[in-house]
This record gives structure tokens, sequence and C-alpha cells, in this order.
């Protein structure tokens, strides 16, 4: 494959991406969330650094919430075939199929950076909650935070390549799978935290420190990045199959292991932080 030809793909990729967030029905059904989101007789308020993130209190949210890891895995197994047969261009031709799906999570199911869906309490006065929902409406759009969290999204690809390269990715060799895998990897994990914490270097110390309690956000990405590691461990090993080519094994692992991890800290372990002592 040509470098005008990967260039061409990249950027028809990117322009697939603008014309789906520019559609004018998406956008109409992110408004209608949002103001019914807005409506609901629940508190809004500022994000403290110590808390987990909760899905949003609608019933499509928790619905969302419930189906995005059975149509994430569903569309990958789809395509798993295709990435055996060719992991450059199948890692590639999924990429759409991932940005879109992660979008709609983030925008239907979780809070805009910067704030939080606490439960709501009987003995809130409605005056408050519409101060609150004043508030809410001041913070940014989601369509220019979803923009912003996949540009960083973006910026981040080269330093998990590094990390990818320092635990035994292909230097010489495999680098074109190896920045797609990187590339999957902060669409699946880091994407959303950038959606929910911004760049809140406190926050980050937290996460980077695997310090930050445990909901379905951080979990899923401490998921993925373990799945990655495990998923390792067949590469090496004197099956000769075709699953077994760089890096198949390793976003296998990050998709099994980012959709374990969100159940695990959004159900099992929410709240809780990991002690590393």
């Amino acid at each position: 494959m040509s470098t005008l030809t990967k260039r061409y793909i990249l950027n028809d990729f990117a322009g697939k991406i603008n014309n789906f967030l520019s559609n004018p029905k998406i956008a109409k059904i992110i408004h209608e969330h949002e103001r019914k989101f807005l409506e609901m007789n629940k508190s809004i308020k500022p994000n403290s650094r110590s808390m987990t993130i909760e899905i949003l209190p609608t019933t499509l949210a928790r619905i969302s919430s419930l189906a995005h890891p059975i149509i994430l895995l569903s569309a990958y197994f789809v395509q798993f075939p295709h990435i055996v047969v060719d992991p450059i261009q199948g890692l590639l031709n999924f990429l759409l199929p991932l940005t879109i799906i992660q979008i709609a999570y983030v925008v239907i199911c979780l809070p805009i950076v910067g704030f939080s869906t606490p439960p709501a309490t009987p003995s809130k006065s409605r005056a408050k909650i519409l101060a609150k929902s004043k508030k809410s409406m001041k913070s940014p759009s989601r369509v220019l935070t979803v923009f912003i969290a996949l540009i960083l999204s973006g910026m981040a690809v080269p330093v998990l390549t590094i990390v990818h390269i320092l635990l035994g990715a292909p230097f010489t060799s495999h680098l074109l799978q190896t920045i797609l895998s990187s590339t999957h990897l902060s669409l699946l994990s880091l994407f959303p935290l950038i959606y929910v914490h911004g760049t809140d270097s406190e926050k980050w110390k937290q996460i980077l420190s695997v310090y930050c309690p445990l909901d379905e956000v951080f979990g899923a990405t401490i998921g993925a990045f373990i799945g990655g590691w495990l998923g390792a461990i067949p590469i090496p090993l004197d099956w000769d199959r075709e699953w077994q080519k760089w890096p198949i094994t390793i976003v296998t692992g990050m998709y099994l292991g980012y959709n374990l991890g969100k159940i695990a800290g959004g159900k099992i372990f929410k709240g809780k932080k990991i002690e590393l002592n």
C-alpha cells in the first residue's frame, strides 16, 4: 500500500467522521437528548475529582450503556475475519464504526467534562435543581467536546505507539500495524476519559497513578490496557495460526478487556480504588 493511498484512506476517514457529526439528524438527536436531560428532575453539579462518573439519568442512557458492550463486540467480531486476512486494511476499515460507536456512547450515556450526575434527593428544591440546570447549560456543547476529545485522543497515538514498542512491539517492521493498534486503544480507552475529565491535571495524575475511583469509564480503560497486555501471550506460541499475526491478539485483548473492565468498574467494583501496596 503506497503512502498516497494510506493518506487518501486516512483523509477519507476524517471526512466521513466530519460528515457524520455535521449531519442535521445527528445534531437534532444530540440536542433533543440534552434538552430531555436538562428537563429531568435530577441535579447536576460540578464534577469533584474524588467522584465516580455516573451514567446520565435517562432511560436512553441506561439502555445504551447496557447495549454498548454487545454492539461493540459484535461489530468487532464481524470485522475479525477481515482483520485476520489483512490486519492493516481490516483495522483501518474498523476505525469508522469504532469511532461512531464510541461517539454515540459518550454523547448518550456520559456527562460532559466538568459535570457529574449524582442521584437526586427528595429534599432538594426545584429552584436549586433549575439553578444547577441553567449552570450546566453554560458548559461547552457536546459536539465541540467530542471534537476536542477526538483530537486529543489522536495526539495520544504516538505516545501509545512508543509504549507498544517499549513493551516489545516490532520497531523496524509492522510499524503501521502498531500505529493502528495504538489508535484503537486510544479511541477505546482515552476518548471517553478525555470526554468526561477534560485536561484536569490533578484528575489525570490520579488516573495515571491508577488511584482514581473505579467507574465504568475508568474500569474500561484499565481493562483495555490489561487485555492488550495479556493479548500478547499467544503471539510467540508455535501454533502457526493466521490470527497470531501482529497485532491481532493484542487488539482483540483490548476489546475483550475494555468490555469486561467496563462491566466490573461500573457494576462490581464501582467506587473502589486499586491498592498497589
